[in-house]
């Protein structure tokens, strides 16, 4: 044994001692700045930051379902550790994560009858704090419930949205003490303490084996409550053996939009199985041309010429995907998409159609074909189903209408993980649940909804340019987010109408551009017909800025921005740095210091708003590190930079 060693263990030894004479554990972060306090009894703990109380004294425990209720627990051990390492990402907002924190392995045992054992991990990092339980065993265990609960310290105001089961949701600000009693809050459910100087993210990560869980406010307390199967409300969850429920996550930093740029929610999941699906460079972030959301609710009708069209558009554009969403199989018909019809076969194309031959014709002209599916098809048989698709040289999938986030369908998005994964398939998850970081374990899993998205243009008001600046501090902190951007038809809120075909936005063309930006998705939606893209006999204003972005990031920083107001993104591909910023209802004028950008000097091509919605104005200027970039945002409107150096 080392001295290094035995130092350990002494100190180990001499905490459990001050443990069992009564003492809270004490768990603080890398920089001393977050403290988590774990009542020496394990029934509450409270957070700080700075010193000052983000989450007063709130509870923990399990409700078991089919035993005893646990008894009071005292502390018998503790187990600490420390993390801090450098994890390459595949196709995603940055190229590496930092996994940098504190641990520990709290083990409580029962004061008295049974003496049975309960584990709680918690971890401290710089930008917040996560917990969960684990029981060890090969038993099964069976719980009605958990009794986490999160008290914010007074009484802050939070950006919150109802928990439904598309998760297609527009978030409000409300006091706390405002929120509903009798109705589900979802994740993520974001705060500033009333002193304004920490913000905060209430949320959950790696549920594999788990179920997730919406959140309930009771008085002071907002209360953890598993989602159970819809055929068996009780138990909510029956474990093959043992226990490890979710991460419960408390994201913290300065200021809302600095919850942008963490790690947190994929560091908690564990990173690809080493070999198991190659090293994931074969995923390829991009653009995808999409024909459903300017054609008919129910879908385009099969029609091998209207493919060809979209692989045209994205072959001229240099989009590397074609998205066929619903109606292209056997029995799919265009009506009731949502509804998996027991004579829909997906490994089946409709009469007239050839997916094979349609692959073949778009590799020709360098584009991949991606295929919407119903989950309960995929379900039903999804080894025959993706062995089809990979036979006709398909590239991924896009699975719809779950709209379930039980203990079975988490186990179902786990399956289909592996399995496209195991295929050197794409997929993308709709009707989906929020991410809680599974894209960090199948890097192909590349994108999720969840999301009140641009799709709602063609069905309601309430894709506002307020929601738009929203969704940046809230949804997007749990994960990708498939918002659908690329819509060029445009019009102010009081001219907006909802239409089914060839949809209007409420935004300017400058806003369209920045969602590109902004929103982080590695596989993004060109979402509206081809013919949007052309004025007449030339490209759009603004699309050459479509064609060029990227998808996936090396870096990310918020420069600037409140919650539903306004927000400036930075984003790095390689050497170059691209800006996006966005503003709701007010115009205005944005000075962006560039004091992130390296030596020397910079070209700065900008697209910002014009003298109508539908315009753009370009140019280009030379810049240094030492200049602040003005941009002017119209109302509803935005603006974007390329910065790319000159040396």
């Amino acid at each position: 044994m080392t001295i290094r060693h035995m130092l350990g263990v002494a100190l180990a030894a001499g905490l459990v001692v001050t443990q069992a004479q009564g003492a809270d554990a004490v768990l603080r972060s890398p920089n001393g700045r977050v403290e988590l306090r774990v009542a020496q009894d394990g029934a509450s703990f409270q957070l700080r930051r700075g010193g000052e109380a983000v989450l007063a004294p709130s509870p923990l425990g399990l409700d078991l379902a089919g035993e005893a209720p646990l008894g009071p627990l005292v502390l018998e051990r503790r187990q600490d550790e420390q993390q801090d390492r450098r994890i390459p990402l595949v196709a995603t907002k940055a190229s590496s994560a930092r996994d940098h924190y504190k641990g520990a392995t709290l083990t409580y045992r029962e004061a008295e009858g049974a003496r049975r054992t309960v584990l709680l991990d918690v971890r401290a990092y710089d930008d917040g704090v996560a917990l969960r339980y684990r029981i060890e065993g090969t038993a099964p265990v069976q719980l009605a419930g958990e009794r986490t609960g999160f008290v914010p310290a007074g009484d802050p105001s939070c950006l919150v949205s109802e928990a439904k089961l598309s998760h297609e949701v527009p978030f409000e600000r409300q006091r706390f003490s405002a929120l509903s009693t009798d109705k589900p809050y979802d994740v993520p459910l974001v705060c500033a303490t009333p002193s304004g100087r920490t913000h905060y993210a209430i949320t959950q990560a790696h549920l594999d084996g788990y179920t997730s869980a919406s959140l309930w406010r009771d008085g002071p307390v907002l209360r953890v409550k598993l989602v159970a199967p819809p055929k068996r409300p009780q138990p909510a969850y029956v474990s093959a053996g043992g226990l490890r429920t979710a991460w419960r996550v408390v994201m913290l930093a300065d200021r809302a939009g600095d919850l942008i740029e963490s790690h947190l929610v994929g560091n908690l999941n564990p990173a690809p199985k080493a070999g198991e699906y190659g090293d994931f460079k074969w995923v390829k972030p991009g653009k995808a041309a999409w024909d459903w959301w300017s054609g008919p609710l129910a879908g385009m009708k099969p029609d091998m010429a209207a493919y060809r069209r979209f692989v045209d558009f994205a072959a001229e554009a240099g989009l590397p995907y074609y998205l066929i969403d619903a109606g292209w199989a056997w029995g799919g018909g265009n009506a009731d998409v949502w509804i998996a019809k027991p004579e829909t076969d997906i490994t089946r194309p409709a009469a007239g159609i050839d997916i094979a031959e349609l692959v073949r014709y778009a590799e020709a002209k360098g584009v991949s074909v991606l295929l919407w599916v119903h989950w309960q098809h995929l379900d039903e048989r999804m080894d025959a189903v993706l062995d089809t698709y990979v036979r006709w040289g398909v590239k991924g999938i896009k699975v719809d209408f779950m709209e379930r986030e039980d203990q079975e369908m988490v186990a179902f998005y786990q399956r289909a993980g592996e399995a496209t994964a195991r295929r050197g398939l794409l997929l993308d998850l709709h009707g989906a649940y929020v991410p809680a970081g599974l894209q960090r374990s199948f890097p192909n899993f590349i994108t999720q909804e969840g999301v009140l998205g641009a799709e709602w243009n063609k069905m309601t008001k309430a894709i506002t340019p307020q929601h738009n600046l929203m969704l940046p501090f809230t949804r997007m902190l749990a994960g990708p987010i498939d918002y659908t951007p690329g819509g060029f038809r445009h019009a102010s809120p009081a001219a907006f109408e909802v239409r089914a075909e060839m949809p209007l936005t409420q935004t300017t063309r400058g806003q369209a551009l920045a969602m590109y930006v902004v929103y982080d998705s590695p596989l993004q939606m060109v979402s509206d017909d081809p013919v949007a893209y052309r004025d007449g006999t030339r490209e759009a204003a603004g699309f050459d800025f479509i064609r060029r972005v990227p998808t996936a990031w090396d870096e990310t920083r918020f420069i600037s921005g409140e919650p539903g107001e306004h927000i400036v993104l930075a984003r790095r591909s390689g050497r170059s740095w691209y800006l996006g910023a966005m503003t709701a209802n007010s115009a205005r004028a944005e000075r962006v210091p560039l004091r992130f950008l390296g030596a020397g000097k910079w070209r700065a091509t900008v697209w910002q708003d014009g003298s109508t919605a539908g315009d753009v104005q370009r140019s280009e200027r030379t810049v240094t590190r030492a200049d602040v970039l003005g941009l002017t945002l119209a109302a509803t409107g935005g603006a974007v930079v390329v910065l790319e150096p000159l040396h």
